[in-house]
């Protein structure tokens, strides 16, 4: 986007300040940079440009920025007030300005003790320890075996069913620890309200030794209840009204409504309206990871965490790792143009880590108002893609590499792998370091043609091969490593993004913690799904919705009982 339409849009977004103002100026510096100039330029550009914090290395120092472009986007993070949102959301103030609520997911992973955030007058601290206290007690009798099933057995089964946060991040987490998994539990997310979802976990389980976690706040979640109900339908199928207390515990505030389904309250699980969905994994949500992983390595997850908020709360931004990680992407975003983020984690138990970050991002920041309602006109929130590295380099990094579009990419790697296979963590870490310094240095057109006249190609090939060899190089990446991919570690990861969420949508403008698109379609899909079983006449639609409809009651009345 050239400087004169970032100027413009910025008047809107409310974020052209004496900094931003600089920033477009600075910006026209910058586009002539090229990294591979930039190392040469300063050999000890790595330890100006990386941070150390909570257990995890960020290299910011393949992006084009300098010193000067530090300290602008430090500045206009300064003239937007982040510092000062940040300071509020931990103190308990209702930032969420459209639910008029607190954002208090910081607080679910702070030590006990005295001295937290309020709301309402209720102690915080003090709440979330409570729940937390029933949690471990849960937790260590179902792993112990002394919580039997209605046939007298043990569980072996734990089938988490919810949707956006109450899946994506248990998922994703109990994925990311399966090392530390409990020998006899096996773990099982249920989120698709597309049967087949449900109906290959159900498969896999027997009834007498599976439980089932209900996770939604209100209870009245569609898609988590329609297969709730299916799986206590399936169960009943097995065992009585009366067993099903020892098999499905729910994760909710709906008391009453939890009742009714079948679950004793005893062990409903509550949390608060100040947590958020995408940002619930601190608390009762996380019961099927601490169930997989044990209490005390949930509890180091927690801590990994803290420590990440701390750092985030006290360390000054230039040397602030969730602060740079989303100014950087300011950067990109706002003055590079940069559509996209790529996600590349090189390990697999981080497999579902990029859908984790699609929904934290892209929920929280994707948006096109701001908190008072005002029109953004300037880009928020880009596309978050991506899978584990190696599996990316054999399917999209082509595009990376040599396509039109510029996509920045977060590497993130382990230093040292849990398993004992010889040679494969040496491959797997020099691919995930080769590809982020292919995508800064580039391949010119001279060195293409001494590449293949030293295999001998004759001179013809090499002219007809040689603007398919040419990469452009200059592509900007930060690496984010670790020791080791543990609870703590993890826990310090996903508080990163969260905290880098935050940063960004202070800056643009947006409230990070409402998420109101998604409620049309929610609407619209009730309107049909009365049209498809009958229960409802055929309303006016556009002609595609009707044929769609149309098509759809036509299989439904010929499908063969």
């Amino acid at each position: 986007m050239p400087p004169t339409a970032l100027a413009r849009t910025a008047v809107h977004a409310g974020i052209y300040t004496a900094a931003y103002q600089a920033l477009i100026a600075h910006h026209a510096d910058a586009s002539a940079w090229r990294l591979n100039d930039l190392f040469t330029a300063d050999p000890d550009r790595f330890n100006r440009f990386s941070i150390k914090a909570a257990g995890l290395t960020l290299d910011y120092s393949k992006n084009p920025l300098t010193a000067e472009t530090r300290s602008l986007l430090c500045r206009l993070a300064e003239e937007r007030g982040v510092e000062q949102q940040r300071d509020a959301m931990f103190a308990g103030a209702k930032i969420n300005t459209t639910e008029h609520r607190a954002v208090l997911h910081t607080a679910l992973r702070a030590p006990r003790g005295p001295g937290g955030p309020q709301v309402d007058g209720q102690d915080v601290n003090k709440d979330v320890h409570d729940v937390l206290d029933r949690m471990r007690d849960f937790v260590e009798r179902v792993r112990s075996g002394a919580w039997l099933g209605y046939t007298g057995q043990a569980i072996t089964d734990v089938v988490n069913i919810g949707i956006g946060g109450s899946h994506l991040g248990p998922q994703m987490a109990a994925q990311a620890l399966r090392a530390h998994q409990h020998p006899r539990l096996r773990s099982h997310f249920v989120s698709n309200v597309d049967g087949h979802d449900l109906a290959a976990v159900l498969a896999q389980v027997d009834p007498a030794t599976t439980l089932f976690i209900v996770a939604s706040k209100s209870f009245n979640t569609q898609e988590t209840l329609m297969n709730a109900h299916s799986a206590r339908t399936w169960f009943l199928g097995h065992g009585g009204q009366a067993d099903l207390a020892k098999h499905f515990v729910a994760l909710s505030t709906n008391t009453e409504a939890v009742r009714a389904f079948g679950v004793d309250p005893v062990n409903m699980f509550p949390f608060w309206d100040w947590v958020g969905g995408r940002y619930s994994l601190w608390s009762a949500i996380g019961l099927s990871v601490a169930l997989a992983i044990g209490f005390d390595r949930f509890a180091e997850f927690l801590a990994g965490a803290h420590a990440m908020d701390q750092h985030f709360l006290s360390a000054p931004p230039e040397r602030n790792m969730p602060m740079m990680l989303a100014l950087v992407g300011i950067w990109h975003r706002n003055l590079l143009g940069a559509s996209s983020l790529s996600i590349a984690p090189y390990h697999q138990d981080l497999r579902y880590l990029p859908a984790y970050l699609q929904q934290l991002e892209m929920e929280s920041n994707g948006k096109r108002t701001t908190s008072g309602g005002g029109t953004l006109e300037t880009a928020t929130c880009p596309v978050i893609w991506g899978d584990v590295g190696t599996n990316g380099q054999h399917a999209y990094f082509q595009l990376l590499h040599q396509g039109s579009d510029a996509i920045p990419v977060d590497f993130i790697a382990a230093l040292q792998a849990r398993h004992d296979l010889p040679g494969h963590h040496a491959v797997l870490l020099a691919n995930c370091f080769a590809q982020s310094e292919a995508f800064m240095r580039g391949k010119t057109e001279d060195e293409a043609r001494d590449e293949m006249r030293a295999q001998g190609l004759p001179e013809a090939e090499i002219a007809a091969l040689l603007p398919h060899k040419v990469f452009p190089g200059n592509r900007s990446s930060n690496t984010i490593l670790m020791d080791t991919l543990s609870p703590a570690s993890l826990g310090a990861l996903i508080a990163l993004y969260e905290h880098k969420t935050f940063v960004q949508g202070v800056i643009w403008g947006v409230n990070s913690f409402d998420q109101w698109g998604v409620e049309l379609g929610k609407v619209l899909a009730k309107s049909i799904q009365d049209e498809l079983t009958g229960a409802a006449m055929p309303q006016r639609h556009d002609g595609s919705t009707n044929a769609l409809i149309a098509l759809a009651r036509e299989a439904i009345a010929t499908r063969p009982q």
